[in-house]
């Protein structure tokens, strides 16, 4: 009995700690996704105040939100097309580490532009922006590289496979266009041959079926059931 027990309590704890943990999962789970949703909508506010202040504020105020602008858009898309062709190709690791290099030039320069947009001398920061422009395309070059590339390497692919696929269909069709030649009969006499069907073999696919090409097209119909009398 007292063996029960001491199982039943073991089992007991057991649980209530696997509850805990999968609570706590949870908890910090909910508390990154809510911090993510923060993140995004701070960030979609600053990019319009930035947005508005480009084109609503005339001198250096509006020329320090456009070059904020400028920076942050090149290096956001940036970072999305590495992050998304990463998924897909390893060789991209490099790149991204580069791009984290790059992004502490862009926070760095975010926080002087930021820091500048405040600074009641104009006149000042009016000699500054010179080097600012310069800093900002030097940074958004090299973004612009780094996405471009990305996506060049990414179309490349694509158009070898392509490639590789036509011609693979190509000797497939030829496959199912294959005929056997009848040899002439003895009778005949005449040495003239016939093309004919062959009907005792069908001819066989060259590459077997990819279970991936199972899933269903816009463009596919929908096969109809066979029926027996």
């Amino acid at each position: 009995m007292e063996a029960v027990i001491l199982i039943l309590t073991l089992l007991f704890v057991a649980f209530t700690a696997l509850g805990v943990y999968v609570g706590v999962k949870a908890v910090r789970a909910a508390k990154r996704g809510v911090d993510r949703t923060i993140t995004q909508a701070r960030r979609s506010v600053e990019d319009t105040t930035l947005r508005a202040k480009s084109y609503g504020q005339p001198g250096v105020a509006g020329e320090l939100a456009q070059l904020r602008l400028a920076l942050r858009t090149s290096l956001r898309a940036t970072q999305e097309a590495l992050n998304a062709g990463a998924t897909e190709d390893a060789s991209l690791s490099e790149s991204l580490g580069l791009f984290e290099r790059l992004s502490v030039h862009g926070r760095e320069l975010d926080n002087d532009l930021k820091r500048l947009e405040r600074e009641p001398d104009r006149a000042t920061v009016a000699t500054l922006l010179p080097g600012l422009k310069e800093r900002t395309e030097r940074i958004t070059h090299s973004a612009e590289s780094l996405r471009w590339a990305a996506r060049d390497r990414a179309r490349q692919f694509a158009d070898d496979d392509l490639a590789a696929l036509n011609a693979q269909i190509d000797v497939e069709a030829g496959a199912l266009r294959h005929w056997t030649t009848e040899e002439p009969s003895d009778s005949g006499g005449t040495g003239q041959s016939w093309s004919r069907p062959a009907a005792e073999e069908a001819p066989q696919a060259l590459t077997p079926p990819d279970p991936r090409l199972r899933t269903g097209y816009p463009w596919q119909k929908a096969a109809r059931p066979e029926t027996t009398n």
